[in-house]
């Protein structure tokens, strides 16, 4: 195979002279330097000779385009001679696929800051108008199973409260314990430093009851259970099963929703019975080891700060936290898209959307338990 390449010749007078010679194919180019010796002065006229050329390819004939457009674009006039006529229509075929092709596109300019914020404000806006609709969807459907139980999903419901409550025994104990530990001795140590370990007892009771034990439960639910939720409804989706029950005349509501906001209704409170139990227990633990006030003393005192008000409050929050993580799981699970990417996008805002709503609907109670004097 010649070696290709490039030679300049300057008779003077303005002029320049490039010859061209051997292989411009795409194996023989990276043989040679493709660009030409920078010239001593800027010339007028390039001639480009091409009677010296053995073959010429498609990546050759690019190449030479480019060269020309080059001189061309410095304000150099051009011309190109003795191509052979393969050659000649190869360069002009090259020549309208490039104009054709044009220039490439600019990046699109960066979107101004207000009004990607008023972009981002209407697609919350936007998808809190259709949460309210699925709920709306959601209570319409759990209505009419009030009126016809037979046609709910029990075999579901009881699925529902093995998945969400049964098997979420384990580490909501473990972590409800672990969070009474830190509470009293977090709280304890200010309180031995003027003598009053003994309120250790009605910090980790009211704390406890009232706060910790349905939000620890809310939460762990939430990463758990609400992720499930939408993880099965978006892989039905994807696989189009969602659109085959509608085909064959069953709602997608009563059968995938209803039973999952159900169970978990009554899965939570149970659960913040077990972690309440469960911190009170981590509490005491603590107290007897590090702080002198022995299991006999916690539960001497225990009736005094533990009243019936403190434990019912913390309870009328568990059905209202497990009807926000069931509707907002299945919700993001039925606006999954076609794709995997999909599911696990959505998959993380049921779990992100399910934990602000908790903390915003704790927040809530805790000003109108205020205003009730609870």
């Amino acid at each position: 195979m010649p070696v290709g390449g490039l030679e300049v010749d300057d008779p003077g007078e303005g002029d320049l002279r490039w010859l061209l010679k051997g292989d411009w194919t795409t194996r023989a180019i990276p043989a040679f330097e493709p660009a030409p010796p920078a010239p001593s002065r800027r010339p007028v006229r390039v001639t480009v000779h091409a009677g010296g050329l053995t073959a010429l390819d498609t990546g050759g004939a690019l190449l030479l385009q480019r060269l020309v457009d080059g001189l061309g674009g410095a304000g150099v006039q051009v011309g190109v001679t003795g191509l052979a006529p393969a050659h000649q229509r190869l360069l002009e075929l090259v020549r309208s696929r490039s104009a054709a092709a044009g220039s490439p596109v600019p990046p699109p300019a960066p979107e101004p800051r207000l009004e990607a914020l008023g972009r981002q404000v209407w697609r919350h806006l936007a998808e809190g108008w259709a949460l309210l609709g699925f709920i709306g969807e959601t209570t319409s459907v759990l209505a009419r199973a009030a009126v016809r139980p037979a046609r709910f999903r029990w075999r579901a419901l009881l699925a529902t409260l093995q998945s969400a409550g049964v098997e979420a025994v384990p580490i909501i104990s473990l972590l409800a314990f672990l969070i009474g530990v830190v509470v009293a001795y977090q709280g304890g140590v200010q309180l031995r430093a003027y003598g009053a370990n003994v309120y250790v007892v009605d910090l980790v009771i009211l704390m406890v009851l009232r706060e910790l034990a349905p939000m620890i439960a809310a939460i762990i639910v939430a990463g758990r259970t609400g992720s499930a939720f939408t993880a099965q409804i978006g892989s039905m989706k994807v696989h189009e099963e969602v659109d085959a029950l509608r085909t064959i005349g069953i709602d997608p509501v009563e059968l995938l929703v209803a039973p999952r906001v159900v169970g978990l209704v009554l899965a939570l409170p149970l659960l913040t019975v077990l972690a309440g139990l469960m911190g009170v227990a981590g509490g005491m633990a603590m107290a007897a080891g590090q702080l002198g006030v022995g299991f006999h003393d916690f539960l001497q005192r225990a009736p005094q700060a533990g009243t019936l008000s403190s434990f019912l409050v913390g309870m009328s929050k568990a059905p209202v936290f497990a009807a926000i993580v069931a509707t907002v799981g299945c919700f993001q699970g039925f606006r999954v898209g076609m794709g995997a990417d999909s599911v696990g996008r959505h998959t993380t805002m049921s779990v992100v959307q399910a934990i602000f709503l908790i903390i915003v609907a704790d927040a809530a109670f805790s000003v109108l338990f205020g205003w009730m004097g609870v």
